[in-house]
């Protein structure tokens, strides 16, 4: 995939890893911008490549009565807002066929999430957008099995592909890295580690996820000195009330000190 084939995108010279981050949902209009200008301003300052990311709805929960959105036009709005206002691209989860050329008007990249991943129509939905697509490995799957989903957008006449690991089950509720999964992505695609989701404790008695966000910084400084292509954070102002994933998302005041240092790493493994 070539980074610059999507749109807006900035800082695609700098060496610098590219960035996939936001909130995990789209709660609305006011915190979306509060997100997004702090991170467009640390990205600018450092150069790195950036995607605001923010789901437009939550179809994957635990419970009935969690969060799932705010309507889905109304929070793709925002999306199309954000990209306007910061001059930044953006991307948005999609769940059926539908959401594929409905969410493709307002945002830049289409996201397949991790456990829908094997769902061949829904991946040639995305594909057929000519948008590009990022395809995030089941917490079930091999890296070498992602080889396949890649190959679903390719013959779809759709070059513009990346794969995102986002942990691997240990089992019931935890998850792992497997580094070893990166070099192997990347022989298919562009590879992305998704840090926060990582750290997700899955499959707890109260119907909501925990996590590890204690274990951020640790989880992301690996993936850059193996060479990770992309870097995926859900970070927010207040992670404690988030609406969805706060248990292990990033807090947006340490942001800008974990983005200085993986920069700095970066620069070091570019000399090797």
């Amino acid at each position: 995939m070539n980074l610059q084939n999507i749109p807006q995108i900035k800082h695609t010279d700098s060496g610098n890893f590219f960035l996939l981050a936001g909130p995990c949902a789209i709660e609305g209009e006011e915190m979306a911008m509060r997100i997004a200008e702090k991170i467009v301003t640390v990205t600018d300052k450092l150069q790195i490549p950036y995607v605001f990311k923010g789901s437009f709805k939550k179809a994957n929960r635990s419970r009935v009565d969690s969060f799932t959105g705010i309507g889905d036009e109304k929070a793709l709005k925002i999306l199309q807002k954000v990209s306007k206002e910061f001059g930044v691209p953006t991307v948005t989860d999609i769940h059926t066929n539908e959401d594929a050329a409905m969410a493709a008007e307002y945002v830049d990249v289409l996201q397949i999430p991790a456990f829908l991943v094997r769902q061949t129509d829904l991946v040639v939905a995305a594909a057929n957008t000519g948008k590009t697509v990022n395809l995030k490995k089941g917490q079930f799957m091999s890296p070498e099995s992602m080889k396949h989903a890649v190959q679903k957008v390719l013959d779809s006449n759709n070059q513009n592909v990346m794969v995102t690991d986002r942990g691997t089950m240990f089992g019931y509720q935890d998850m792992i890295v497997d580094f070893r999964g990166i070099p192997t992505m990347q022989q298919y695609a562009t590879t992305v580690l998704d840090v926060t989701h990582s750290l997700q404790q899955p499959n707890q008695m109260t119907g909501v996820t925990g996590g590890r966000p204690d274990m951020i910084e640790t989880i992301a400084k690996a993936g850059i000195v193996v060479g990770v292509d992309g870097i995926f954070i859900e970070t927010h102002f207040d992670p404690a009330n988030a609406k969805s994933d706060g248990a292990n998302m990033l807090h947006l005041d340490y942001f800008e000190g974990l983005m200085t240092k993986l920069v700095a790493i970066r620069k070091t493994i570019n000399q090797f």
